[in-house]
């Protein structure tokens, strides 16, 4: 029966989004509730979330910024300010409209972003450029009422952090909006070990009321592009709004330059995507609820205090260093071998009575399954080394997939054709017209990710109507 449940998920090569959400539940990362589009994150999967919140955290007070926390409702009459930015959002807002019996006498909006509580604070604490740069970032949860929804990628209430700053000129609140950016890209690629590509996105894709906005994209598995995190210059709208205005050096009373910047638990369904295989989850060690897994194997009774005091020893040797449990159930070791990968963890050591007697223990990789004898007394550097090797190889497996799965085209036509035999990232010519990124979205499905950085300038034609461009926009097809 044990084993039953862990064959029974659907293989990943064979059905992707039926083995998303096989694997999310039969791992006990998240599950339904009541009410359509809300999940509950249940202890394995919250644990994965702290995990990354701590990494990014980290980032985030490195470079100045400090964690704060403001009110899930604001008035209706707040949110209006920025019409633009109300615009965008005006769909998926929720409402809270009574308080017990009573009508309540003005609409209160449930968050679906913060820029309009945060800027009314800031127009209070911001007096004098001795009051700036002000750095802050909140961990919280947001709601948007979503349609079509699937664990992780696209939620009604979702967590994440949001950071707003602002800055005394333009060049500030620019430097600030890269950094972070960057301190993504970074993180993303480091911790989670998903490859991202970083870039400007177009005038129809940025963030309602922003200047700019900055993405990382990552590809998914099915060759759907992956929103990760965006950061927004946000320049003056924001400021002139809600009237945060200071004192500049020169005595002149200014508004300040502001920027927003996020990423969410979607990023979590990127992971679970793009290292997960068929038999279930592959969790990068440095966020890995649980790094190391230890089963011990039994022998005849004879063996048994043997193996315990083996066991106790290198769980105490590898605490110091890892999150490491040992599974002492009753099951079979088979079964404990197939839950543990079906739950991702990144290595397991398995010790039995032939390993006491030899004073070794196996090591074993999730990703490959490559096993290899150790000595008990030099297990924790040769865990280490292995989570290491892990991480940098589920890397630079998805970067591989990423690469081959980007195409270069020049007309219509071959973006169809592409979308079509490979999906993935497309490289192509755009002359900047809405209206052409409006046919090729009617046309294909596909949208323009960004405007990549590290895209050479090159004399060309807009894949649809054939004007003069400079630059090759990403496009994709998007979760």
């Amino acid at each position: 029966m044990a084993q039953t449940y862990v064959t029974e998920l659907t293989p990943k090569s064979a059905d992707l989004p039926r083995w998303y959400t096989e694997v999310i539940q039969k791992a006990e990362l998240a599950d339904y509730w009541l009410i359509h589009g809300f999940q509950v994150l249940r202890p394995y999967g919250y644990a994965l979330w702290e995990n990354m919140q701590a990494l990014l955290d980290a980032r985030f007070k490195a470079t100045g910024h400090r964690n704060v926390y403001f009110p899930l409702l604001l008035p209706e009459s707040l949110l209006r300010k920025e019409a633009e930015h109300v615009a965008g959002f005006a769909p998926q807002v929720a409402w809270v409209t009574a308080a017990g019996a009573e009508e309540l006498p003005e609409r209160l909006a449930i968050r679906p972003t913060s820029e309009a509580i945060f800027g009314t604070m800031y127009a209070k604490w911001v007096q004098s450029w001795r009051d700036l740069p002000l750095l802050l970032n909140q961990w919280c949860s947001v709601v948007r009422w979503e349609k079509a929804t699937r664990f992780f990628l696209r939620t009604t209430e979702f967590l994440w952090q949001e950071g707003h700053t602002a800055h005394r000129t333009a060049e500030e609140a620019q430097a600030e909006t890269m950094q972070m950016l960057e301190i993504y890209r970074d993180f993303v690629e480091r911790d989670l070990a998903v490859p991202v590509i970083p870039g400007q996105k177009s005038e129809s894709e940025k963030f309602a009321g922003a200047e700019a906005t900055y993405t990382i994209e990552a590809l998914m598995p099915d060759g759907q592009a992956l929103q990760s995190a965006t950061s927004h210059f946000l320049g003056q709208n924001f400021a002139r709004a809600f009237d945060i205005t200071f004192q500049d050096l020169d005595g002149q009373r200014k508004h300040v330059w502001t920027t927003s910047w996020g990423l969410s638990t979607r990023i979590v369904g990127a992971v679970i995507m793009t290292h997960g295989d068929d038999s279930g989850l592959i969790f990068p060690p440095r966020v890995a609820p649980i790094q190391v897994i230890i089963i011990p194997i039994p022998g005849k009774t004879a063996d048994e205090q043997g193996v315990d005091e083996a066991v106790e020893a290198a769980r105490r040797q590898l605490a110091a260093r890892f999150r490491v449990e040992v599974d002492r159930s009753e099951k079979t070791p088979g079964w404990k071998f197939n839950e543990w990968e079906l739950r991702g963890v990144p290595v397991r050591v398995e010790i039995g009575p032939r390993d006491v007697r030899s004073r070794q223990a196996v090591v074993v990789r999730r990703d490959t399954r490559e096993k290899r004898a150790v000595p008990l007394d030099g297990l924790a550097d040769a865990v280490g080394e292995t989570l290491e090797a892990l991480g940098r190889d589920l890397f630079e497996r998805a970067r591989s997939f990423r690469d081959s799965r980007i195409s270069r085209v020049a007309t219509l036509a071959e973006l169809q054709q592409a979308l079509r035999e490979r999906p993935g990232f497309v490289l192509a010519h755009w002359c900047g017209s809405p209206a052409c990124e409006a046919a090729v979205k009617e046309q294909t499905g596909a949208t323009i990710r960004c405007i990549p950085f590290g895209e050479p300038e090159e004399e060309g034609r807009c894949l649809v109507d054939g004007q003069p461009s400079r630059r090759r926009a990403l496009f994709a097809r998007a979760y």
